[in-house]
């Protein structure tokens, strides 16, 4: 009789509201979507899983995933497109959850009400979905890039549970980032971003890499593909993730009453510094950084706000009291 295998129930670091703490139940996701089924098998140690480094197999995991823990039936991204695993996605909006929470008295705002502005959707809406799902969040969705907007419309157009739940923007004018976006007489109570890390190509070609060694894969002959696939757009920007940053910063500023929480992923600590030192020459009156665990990668997103303790309370009776 072969030896039942014992798996550990959790993984480790994810929020605690977070759907995928549990081990990936593959048999009950290849059931509920069979295009799952050629991409799993067993690994090294035993355990089924998928080849991360492959972008078809990530992007079959995620439609399986957001079938069966968001309700979405019909989702697709264009090929080379980011395709993000949704563990990590979904943390960062759990997070934003409890720090909304943290300024409403340990209560989540939740409901239609709730408005999040996500800086840069790309093709695969995300955020948006769980937003949506999760707590019932509305959002403003912006976009460089006319067919990642495109395909993030799609997918919000033929799964009918998104239908008026989510509004997009095209930036006309990269590279800015909140300028053009945000309208004057716009509230959102906040505003998340997942900003390109790298400075040119060729960073993100060997970014890349180090994310195959440290899947445990060897460089396939003759490829240098990305484990997620991404467009330029979507995985470098001219100064890579320390420019833009300081740039949102600046642009925050001018919309310091728009927002209750602006928030952005930052990947390099080394980006740290120089993020406070931008945020507090324009006045913020609090930076809070929010650190999130997934194995053991240790990911983070800074957050900031120009209200006061009084405009905050006020921003919480008008928009957050049920």
């Amino acid at each position: 009789m072969e030896k039942k295998k014992v798996f550990p129930q959790e993984k480790s670091g994810l929020h605690p509201r977070n759907r995928h703490r549990s081990r990936y139940d593959f048999p009950a996701l290849i059931a509920s979507s069979p295009e799952l089924a050629p991409f799993v098998s067993e690994n090294k140690w035993g355990d089924l899983s998928v080849d991360f480094a492959n972008p078809q197999a990530v992007k079959a995991l995620n439609r399986a995933l957001l079938r069966d823990c968001y309700q979405i039936e019909n989702w697709d991204i264009p090929a080379d497109y980011l395709c993000p695993p949704i563990p990590g996605r979904a943390d960062y909006v759990h997070h934003l959850a409890d720090l909304l929470a943290s300024c409403n008295n340990g209560n989540i705002p939740q409901g239609k009400d709730i408005s999040v502005l996500d800086i840069g959707v790309g093709a695969n809406c995300i955020y948006p979905i769980i937003g949506l799902r999760e707590y019932g969040w509305r959002s403003t969705a912006s976009e460089i890039d006319p067919v990642s907007m495109a395909a993030a419309k799609k997918i919000v157009a033929t799964n009918p549970q998104l239908t008026n739940q989510v509004r997009f923007r095209l930036q006309a004018k990269p590279p800015r980032i909140l300028d053009t976006i945000i309208r004057h007489d716009e509230r959102y109570d906040a505003v998340l971003c997942n900003p390109p890390f790298h400075a040119s190509a060729a960073d993100a070609a060997s970014g890349s890499q180090r994310k195959r060694q440290n899947l445990g894969l060897d460089r396939r002959a003759g490829t240098a593909d990305l484990n997620f696939g991404g467009q330029h757009n979507e995985l470098w920007c001219e100064g890579g993730e320390e420019a833009f940053v300081v740039r949102m910063a600046e642009e925050s500023a001018g919309k310091a009453q728009n927002c209750f929480w602006y928030t952005v992923l930052v990947s390099k600590k080394t980006t740290l510094p120089l993020l406070y030192d931008a945020l507090n020459e324009e006045g913020v009156t609090d930076i809070r950084t929010i650190e999130m665990t997934q194995g053991n990668k240790i990911s983070r997103f800074v957050a900031w706000t120009f209200l006061t303790p009084s405009q905050q309370k006020s921003w919480a009776i008008k928009r957050w009291s049920v």
